[in-house]
């Protein structure tokens, strides 16, 4: 099991801390949040910025993974909308995203951003598998992956399952675009969302190649093992399966804070899976 740690869950952290904490409680990397690098404008970090960054990791003995939360900056994205201006300034700010990612050695880019994906309209939906087809294109130019997240209903109302998306993926049918999933939007249910529990997803869609990346979390919103879900199961399919892709842990309600939630979880994940062994 490769666990990375989404940082913005020790974003209070000088970034060099956040690598410190990372590497002792031993993740291999940081899922980089671009907000928490630049809360206005992260796309047009200066090239030098981003080499600090990348070597501050390196000298800590860890890797900036990937980037997720994409969307969330600059304010006003959108890769639905019938806006011009709006679209133009949202495929620039995805194809500096995805350069922001090469630049500082990520691998992959988790699509989440459900208020920047809402469908209102007739051909919104087809906007946005437009922006994906772009974003792939970009992303196998500078050998990355586009991860589009399934979130569920009560976040946003496109691509809320793994059945929605991988046909989403499969549709687009672009090497550089997967899916991916994450157990606590899986856990929520609901209609259009997860009818499956996520171990019985894990054996659906693994062997398919479509699940690139995995979120761990619980359906609380905290760390992995603060709540009432199992993650021995989850992480027995993903063995099954072989995977040896990385798991980014992603909770959103820290307990007792940023730190300790890290901590936490890394522990419980790594006492599960040597349980399991």
């Amino acid at each position: 099991m490769r666990l990375t740690l989404c940082n913005e869950v020790v974003r209070e952290l000088l970034f060099s801390q956040q690598c410190a904490l990372a590497a002792s409680l031993g993740y291999e990397g940081l899922e980089v949040a671009p907000f928490t690098l630049d809360a206005e404008a992260p796309h047009l970090l200066p090239a030098g910025w981003r080499q600090r960054l990348r070597a501050t990791a390196a000298e800590a003995g860890i890797a900036i993974t990937g980037l997720h939360w994409l969307l969330l900056a600059p304010p006003g994205l959108s890769i639905t909308s019938a806006d011009p201006a709006v679209r133009a300034r949202t495929l620039d700010v995805i194809e500096r995203l995805i350069g922001l990612c090469a630049d500082l050695g990520g691998t992959y880019l988790v699509h989440g951003s459900p208020r920047q994906r809402q469908v209102a309209g007739p051909d919104d939906a087809a906007r946005a598998e437009e922006a994906l087809a772009l974003a792939a294109d970009r992303a196998a130019a500078v050998g990355v992956t586009w991860c589009l997240e399934p979130l569920s209903p009560r976040e946003t109302n496109w691509a809320t399952s793994v059945a929605e998306a991988a046909a989403i993926v499969e549709r687009i049918g672009h090497p550089a675009l997967r899916t991916m999933l994450d157990t606590c939007a899986a856990g929520q249910g609901g209609e259009g969302g997860e009818a499956e529990a996520v171990p019985a997803l894990l054996d659906r869609f693994l062997p398919t190649g479509l699940l690139h990346h995995i979120h761990l979390n619980d359906r609380n919103r905290r760390a992995p093992g603060q709540g009432e879900d199992r993650f021995g199961p989850i992480l027995a399919a993903l063995d099954r399966h072989g995977y040896a892709g990385l798991c980014g842990v992603e909770p959103f309600d820290y307990l007792p804070d940023g730190p300790g939630s890290a901590a936490f979880a890394a522990g419980y994940l790594r006492g599960v899976a040597e349980r399991a062994a």
